[in-house]
């Protein structure tokens, strides 16, 4: 991932390939690398894969929330110089973009969630976090898959790292009130754009009926299940994930021409 990555101004990114833009917003604990297998898939079907690293622990307290993110993504939207994208988020990022989409539906030709806050919200961690105690995060970060062997003992540390840095612990807790505030019921069924919602079947974060709820709401949605999967498909289930969202970008005529 490294030669992809990229600095320019007050932005941080990952882009590889050409063609129709797909932003991709990652979640709270949520690395770009858990993209690997969306990245390298589509970068080579004719997509411009761009997952910008969100502001989510930099940005002064007033600006840690869900809307100041969201405008955080239409501006490098307006930088990248990107006339309308697919955007696709996981957990909070799936949150990010949902309220994008509702402020800014010109930008966005096409949305993709998966795992997504926005109705639920214990997703931000009812009894989270417990400083200092390393199992209870374990226990957490391996909640958050179908298999726990995919919580690595490097996403564990760095989720530890995270809940036990002072700053970092205010501003997870500052996001989880956001999260809660901005909830999206009321606005899912004036959003009219083509809505992707793949989802695990056995994620404990944002339950299944969640994921029903927003196929729900939403008017123009469309539901896909993963079995044996937690709340992080493309990284549990990546090919299935690839799968299923080229799918429905042929079925939306959202497909990139043949490369």
């Amino acid at each position: 991932m490294d030669k992809n990555y990229k600095k320019e101004g007050k932005y941080s990114y990952y882009e590889a390939g050409e063609g129709i833009p797909i932003v991709i917003l990652h979640g709270l604990m949520g690395g770009l690398s858990n993209f690997d297998g969306v990245a390298n898939y589509f970068s080579d079907r004719g997509y411009k894969i761009v997952i910008p690293e969100l502001p989510i622990y930099t940005q002064s307290l007033l600006k840690t929330n869900v809307k100041a993110f969201a405008k955080y993504v239409k501006d490098f939207i307006t930088f990248k110089g990107f006339d309308r994208v697919i955007l696709l988020g996981n957990s909070l990022g799936g949150h990010i973009a949902l309220y994008h989409t509702k402020v800014y539906p010109e930008k966005v030709a096409g949305l993709v969630i998966t795992g997504s806050s926005g109705l639920y919200e214990s997703a931000m961690g009812d009894s989270y976090p417990k400083r200092g105690d390393y199992e209870y995060i374990k226990k957490k970060a391996e909640d958050v898959f179908y298999d726990p062997k995919i919580a690595t003992p490097e996403i564990i540390d760095e989720v530890y790292a995270t809940v036990n840095d002072r700053i970092k612990l205010i501003k997870t807790l500052t996001i989880a009130k956001s999260a809660i505030r901005h909830n999206m019921a009321k606005d899912l069924p004036k959003m009219h754009v083509q809505t992707c919602i793949i989802w695990g079947k056995n994620d404990k974060v944002t339950p299944p009926d969640v994921a029903t709820e927003f196929n729900n709401l939403l008017p123009n949605s469309t539901l896909y299940w993963i079995d044996k999967c937690g709340h992080a498909a493309m990284m549990e289930h990546p090919d299935e994930f690839n799968n299923l969202l080229e799918d429905w970008l042929t079925k939306t005529n959202l497909k990139a021409a043949s490369v």
